[in-house]
């Protein structure tokens, strides 16, 4: 090889590197695209109206209330008010707060916060996330402290120490993934004891959420022929997105519609790979 052809190789190399470096998102942009997307906090820490209508100009500074036979909870204010928010938690207590459920000062967080499933959270999404949260707006919001009615976990496991994402390219392991930080499963699986859901029926529908909109049941995502079975992915891909079944329904809150739109293209369809890999269940609920 010579000269000239070593030199436009390494032209062409370093050209190649740049472009792949200039693609990665930034920690804080990719917060952005979880936060707004599939994990989509928003849907329920972002300040509501009393119609339940989100609040935008008060951002993340919480107060859905959670009215349940189990526990009457308001989502928490986590923005970065020093008072009322997060703004004197470290970042490695906000990682333990989502991943392990475990406050500053050790209270232990109980549901609804899917933390069972956010344990599975990736050391660098979870850096995104907190740089995503460490840029809103402060908002001096206290909410009501939360009451339960069953007994919360003394812990949701063992200390979790580092966790690392699949490669995209194993498609039903990374759409696992995503279904776990986007905590899917939390509101279409019946829970157990303790607010945990009922690994025995995993993806089977069934919860009621009863709310300003009245009352909406998470349906069927196994690939059952009371659940997604006889779907396309085509389909399925429009309900996440826009909430339209294939009949054309519009569905109800809590699903978070207005944030699921913005799920790019490769993590629907592994999130809809997943979902296709899911033991089929009838579905878990009351029939109407």
């Amino acid at each position: 090889m010579n000269t000239i052809s070593r030199l436009a190789l390494s032209a062409l190399v370093a050209s190649n590197m740049s472009a792949a470096w200039a693609q990665k998102p930034s920690p804080l942009e990719r917060g952005k695209y979880l936060m707004e997307g599939v994990v989509a906090c928003g849907n329920c820490h972002m300040a509501r109206g009393d119609k339940g209508q989100p609040l935008p100009d008060k951002g993340l500074s919480g107060g859905m209330l959670f009215d349940d036979p189990a526990f009457k909870v308001y989502a928490a204010n986590i923005t970065p008010d020093p008072e009322t928010g997060i703004g004197k938690w470290t970042d490695a207590q906000l990682g333990k707060a989502i991943r392990e459920g475990v406050r500053p000062g050790k209270p232990i967080i109980g549901p609804p916060m899917p933390i069972e499933f956010y344990r599975n959270m990736s050391d660098a999404d979870l850096a995104a996330i907190i740089a995503y949260l460490r840029a809103q707006p402060a908002a001096r919001n206290e909410v009501p402290k939360p009451q339960y009615n069953i007994p919360l976990p003394v812990s949701y496991g063992p200390a979790v120490k580092s966790v690392k994402a699949p490669p995209a390219s194993n498609k039903v392991k990374y759409g696992e993934y995503l279904a776990n930080i986007g905590h899917c499963m939390h509101c279409h699986t019946l829970p157990g004891d303790k607010g945990l859901v009922q690994r025995d029926k995993l993806g089977a529908g069934g919860q009621v959420f009863d709310g300003p909109w009245g009352a909406s049941v998470s349906r069927n995502l196994t690939p059952h022929e009371t659940g997604l079975k006889n779907w396309s992915d085509a389909q399925i891909a429009t309900v996440l997105h826009e909430g339209v079944d294939r009949d054309g329904k519009h569905y109800k809150p809590p699903m978070a519609f207005d944030f699921y739109k913005n799920i790019n293209d490769v993590d629907t369809s592994a999130l809809i790979a997943y979902l296709r890999s899911l033991k089929p269940h009838a579905f878990a609920g009351k029939a109407p």
